[in-house]
């Protein structure tokens, strides 16, 4: 139930004014933390162990360490809880998820929901089970959780319920370890300072990743930091991707002229092993 509802809240496009005079959103500022105004007593000094990642032939995932600590311009607040969040996002894209259901022997696409934005990765790691660090407010403010990772939909929804379709492209995608959700992924020292290890899959999405961090008190924002991560190809990679988008025509005939190489060499050989 409670899944079901995040779900409907993340892709929910209406704004709730309620919320925005409870916490105030800023734009992001890439390897800047994003704080309120007036400063909060304690702030995000992060790093990460690298900032691009080359997708090369040979290439089967990464390892990324998210690293940082508290800054503190007062004694540490008693009897609040301590948190920490972070996020790893892919690119985002648009994707149609389509229902498949046997009609006369044959098994046809029969309805559609579209959304206009889903990531293409979504991790995420925290120092404690989400639903007890993290309150619901600040969840649908930051779209912090899985469910609330996707944008609005896009185009008219056709269907009576839409939620089954959403949820089946979380669970394909954590099935291929697209989406994740790592309890006690950030490990805190001395309440000061911590780090979160990502283990990136190797069929990851050319782009930029955004990485956040979120430090929390009691499930309420305190200081949240931004940065991103560069993941491009690299090498023959990077040639050949270039090459099909930006010249389309002459990748067509370099890849009829390397069949018709190969289909010659394979004959070449029988005939000599003959």
């Amino acid at each position: 139930m409670i899944r079901t509802a995040l779900l409907a809240l993340g892709l929910c496009a209406v704004a709730l004014p309620a919320l925005a005079q409870d916490q105030q959103v800023l734009p992001a500022r890439p390897g800047m933390p994003i704080t309120n105004r007036p400063e909060p007593d304690e702030q995000i000094v992060a790093g990460l162990s690298r900032d691009n990642i080359g997708i090369t032939t040979s290439f089967d995932g990464s390892q990324i360490l998210i690293y940082g600590a508290i800054k503190r311009e007062t004694p540490e607040p008693e009897g609040q809880k301590l948190a920490v969040i972070v996020t790893l996002e892919g690119p985002l894209g648009p994707v149609t998820i389509r229902k498949k259901s046997r009609e006369f022997g044959i098994w046809v696409n029969t309805a559609s929901v579209g959304v206009a934005a889903a990531p293409s990765y979504y991790a995420v790691a925290t120092s404690g089970p989400l639903g007890d660090i993290l309150n619901r407010r600040t969840d649908i403010q930051q779209r912090i959780s899985i469910p609330l990772a996707m944008r609005a939909f896009s185009g008219p929804i056709t269907v009576d319920d839409s939620i089954p379709f959403t949820e089946a492209l979380v669970d394909i995608r954590k099935e291929q370890g697209l989406y994740k959700l790592e309890t006690g992924g950030v490990h805190i020292v001395d309440n000061t300072l911590f780090r979160a290890d990502f283990a990136l899959p190797a069929n990851l999405t050319e782009g930029d990743y955004k990485t956040r961090i979120f430090l929390l008190r009691d499930g309420k924002l305190v200081d949240k930091y931004q940065s991103a991560i560069e993941v491009r190809k690299v090498g023959l990679e990077r040639w050949l991707y270039t090459l099909a988008h930006e010249n389309a025509a002459l990748y067509g005939l370099l890849s009829l002229a390397l069949a018709v190489f190969a289909g010659w060499a394979a004959a070449a050989i029988f005939r000599f092993v003959r």
